[in-house]
């Protein structure tokens, strides 16, 4: 992956145009604000369907492009022009998909009948109450969905997040076949790059939690070394206790820093840099750096681990952690009350749903510090479209669906990018996006310092070259330098 600042986009939320004009907006040859302005492009499900029940993360067929974004030759001529990033939904398919249509009709004589997980093929032997309990659970409920077969059998479907997202048996031949297929039809398309999405629930254990089990850590080491002898690297998507995202980090080409995005919200929220200054001393390094994307902003990645009963602290203290969710709450003015837990469906219990605008309190300055240091830390940057765009939340949306999510999905017109585009906010935002790509400095050494209690001073240097961010978090007082030989000193004052 390039050391350069990445997009994370749905193709037919940002200008609604298809794979055709997504290429367009991106190409270094193409037209606009945005041309040239990526060293990469994570596309959000653009399966057969994107509109299904979960916006593409239950795919009917996972190697076809929906043919109202294009085809496997405008995936393919997109990854001409810049690195392209697809999902590998490792752990389910929609129940709408032809294989589960076949067993539905043929039961035990479908060639598909191994590849879906039932209760008692994870519980051969039959289930107690507390071993249910035991299953670690992201929304509320038992991770299970009672479905009458057409051939008129009755089953119990394995089910982790919806009943219409029925999950695979990954260890069975059918569920490796399964996979594999979608690996060869992504690396015959020029794809560089894979995200593993919902991986943590892949392996089912009898009297154990079916996440984050050291089985599920040989599954992904050995998924991620069949996608490595196709030429594709591996980003492993975990939200869970911070201590897990650095473990897997060891395992794997590439991981999230999901304990940024509210580590920031902390610093600003509360005046202070030590939880992120700590954060920033373990964290690991080969990581995507992010402040946003198409899921909400997670809690549980700062927050005490729920599943060491001896109790295993998070990065912030639980009160604090409890005041952060109702100040992004207040800064939104309420709206991502309205989008989060049970006030809306499709929910993640560890999530708070709202754009990273509004969660600031749509404050530019305090935004374009927060992007400022996001792009200083080592890893790679990687920014979401609503995000990039310094967008806001989309309550029409939520009304519509319902879902909590879409709070974050604003379909934008070409018209809405312009017009965002003209937005000093945003018009900044892509300064420092060239600015991170193109500077010397980001590929050399790195080092992170205290600034009194409430503040931090980040800072690389390479070979005739350094960049510096000094911020106090309290006051929001700030510095942000280049430098480097034969060129005169950029300094950068935001907001």
């Amino acid at each position: 992956m390039k050391n350069q600042v990445q997009l994370i986009t749905y193709v037919d939320r940002l200008g609604g145009g298809g794979l055709p004009l997504l290429r367009r907006m991106l190409s270094t040859h193409g037209e606009g604000p945005l041309a040239g302005l990526f060293g990469g492009v994570h596309l959000l499900p653009f399966f057969h369907p994107i509109d299904g029940a979960d916006a593409g993360f239950d795919p009917i067929d996972h190697t076809r492009v929906d043919p109202r974004l294009g085809d496997w030759e405008d995936v393919r001529a997109l990854a001409a022009d810049v690195d392209v990033m697809a999902d590998v939904i490792v752990n389910h398919i929609s129940a709408d998909s032809p294989q589960f249509q076949d067993y539905s009709a043929k039961g035990a004589d479908s060639p598909y009948a191994g590849l879906f997980l039932t209760l008692d093929t994870v519980f051969p032997d039959g289930v107690t109450e507390q071993q249910l309990l035991q299953v670690y659970r992201p929304r509320p409920g038992l991770p299970l969905t009672t479905a009458t077969l057409r051939n008129g059998e009755k089953r119990i479907l394995w089910t982790t997040f919806t009943p219409k997202q029925l999950d695979i048996d990954v260890q069975h031949p059918q569920g490796e076949a399964y996979l594999d297929g979608i690996l060869q039809r992504l690396a015959d398309s020029g794809v560089r790059m894979i995200r593993l999405d919902a991986a943590g629930y892949a392996i089912k254990k009898a009297g154990a939690s079916c996440f984050m089990m050291p089985e599920t850590f040989e599954f992904i080491a050995q998924f991620s070394a069949r996608a490595r002898a196709l030429g594709l690297e591996v980003l492993v998507e975990i939200h869970a206790y911070y201590q897990r995202q650095i473990e897997i980090a060891r395992q794997v080409d590439w991981v999230y820093d999901f304990a940024l995005p509210p580590l920031v919200l902390h610093a600003f929220a509360f005046g202070t840099a030590a939880p992120l200054l700590r954060w920033i001393g373990m964290r690991p390094t080969n990581a995507l750096t992010v402040l946003d994307t198409h899921d909400g902003i997670g809690i549980i990645d700062i927050g005490a681990d729920s599943a060491d009963r001896a109790g295993s602290p998070g990065l912030v203290p639980p009160e604090e952690l409890d005041a952060l969710v109702d100040r992004i709450h207040d800064a939104s003015g309420g709206q991502s009350r309205l989008a989060t837990g049970a006030a809306a469906s499709n929910l993640d219990l560890y999530q708070v749903n709202c754009s990273f605008f509004d969660a600031m309190g749509r404050d530019e300055r305090r935004y374009l510090l927060a992007r400022a240091l996001q792009f200083f830390l080592p890893g790679v940057p990687q920014v979401y479209y609503v995000g990039l765009l310094a967008g806001l939340n989309d309550m029409a949306l939520l009304a519509r669906s319902g879902t909590g999510r879409d709070i974050n999905r604003h379909h934008y017109t070409p018209a809405e990018i312009e017009a965002a585009c003209q937005r000093p906010v945003v018009q900044q935002l892509l300064q420092l996006i060239r600015l991170r790509n193109d500077h010397p400095a980001f590929g050399g050494r790195f080092e992170a310092q205290p600034l009194g209690d409430t503040g931090l001073r980040l800072r690389w240097d390479a070979p005739g070259a350094s960049a510096t961010l000094e911020l106090d978090f309290a006051t929001l007082a700030h510095q942000l330098r280049f430098s480097r030989d034969g060129e005169a000193d950029v300094t950068l004052q935001l907001g």
